[in-house]
């Protein structure tokens, strides 16, 4: 029944992601949370070896396809700040776990920062048109806004999701295509990183490998199915679900903080 539920979560999370461009970690981490069923850090790290698996998949596919829009100039340097991101989210987790016994402490502050992202993403979707865009092209201002994503990313063991987009569309006016584009990059090299530093400091929480492979087949099976799905809406139905979505997240999260409080 677990084994069933796991691949459930990582199947139609990555399919509305994939719908809705956010890829499936932001549902992922909090509905395993949400259920309990591995402690915050082992869902954190099979979470984000998921969504690694999954941005790899979708990255090498954009390549060979000669379709991607990746943009160099801007793109390399947010990657570059999002690896070094990634190292210090996972530094971060790493310390607020250390400072309390209770193991569900660091799940609070995750769900929370969650909480806000997601409600700040909800109001910048409903408001967007109203609020003017800017164009970063300094390679300074690039690696540090992928800094900061690749903290959030590490952190929170989501990936990046939607506050990748919000982020890329508010600092560089980019279409929806181009943000994701980017956004897998970011995605890519901050949960590479945090992998590897998680392993160079033999912080690797004790984990099923049949979970981790449940988990990841879920993620691209779902990714896959999300795509085909996604050609045949319209704006518009993607729009209305991915609000849809960040509702839900909304009510999950407000819950997991009552749950590890």
């Amino acid at each position: 029944m677990v084994i069933l539920l796991v691949f459930l979560v990582c199947f139609l999370a990555s399919v509305a992601g994939a719908i809705c461009g956010i890829g499936g970690g932001v549902i992922i981490k909090p509905a395993l949370d949400a259920f309990g069923i591995m402690d915050v850090a082992t869902i954190s790290f099979l979470s984000g070896c998921t969504v690694l698996s999954m941005t790899t998949y979708s990255v090498l596919r954009s390549r060979r396809s000669g379709a991607s829009a990746f943009e160099r100039a801007t793109g390399l340097p947010m990657a570059l700040g999002a690896a070094v991101g990634g190292v210090v989210g996972k530094q971060l987790f790493q310390f607020i776990k250390s400072m309390s016994a209770d193991p569900n402490r660091v799940g609070a502050v995750q769900a929370t920062c969650l909480l806000v992202v997601t409600l700040g993403t909800l109001v910048y979707t409903l408001f967007k048109s109203r609020i003017p865009t800017h164009r970063v092209t300094n390679p300074a201002g690039c690696a540090v806004i992928g800094f900061f994503l690749g903290i959030m990313s590490s952190f929170l063991g989501i990936g990046g999701g939607p506050i990748n987009l919000v982020v890329l569309f508010f600092s560089f006016s980019m279409d929806t295509k181009t943000a994701a584009e980017n956004s897998l990059y970011i995605i890519f090299f901050s949960q590479l990183a945090s992998l590897a530093a998680s392993i160079l400091t033999h912080s690797v929480p004790a984990f099923s490998v049949g979970m981790l492979c449940l988990m990841v087949g879920g993620g691209i099976c779902g990714g896959i199915c999300g795509r085909a799905v996604n050609r045949k809406l319209d704006s518009r139905a993607v729009d209305k679900l991915f609000i849809a979505l960040m509702i839900l997240m909304i009510f999950i999260n407000v819950y997991n903080i009552y749950k590890f409080l």
